[in-house]
């Protein structure tokens, strides 16, 4: 299991564990920039809330 560097949570990293399956974040829109504080993986919850983030545009006056 690995720890979400994020938020605590634990969850399964195929990369991390060295499986033989691709981890399930390969799944997900490649080339996602990730802010520069992360220093390891995060769960699938705020991966997808940062990649939905990125996706919403800027409400006017921003």
């Amino acid at each position: 299991m690995s720890t979400c560097t994020r938020c605590g949570a634990e969850f399964g990293c195929a990369m991390a564990e060295g499986s033989a399956e691709p981890c399930w974040c390969t799944q997900l829109p490649p080339a996602v920039p990730v802010p520069q504080e992360a220093l390891g993986c995060w769960c699938p919850a705020c991966l997808q809330a940062h990649i939905a983030a990125l996706a919403r545009p800027l409400s006017a006056g921003s």
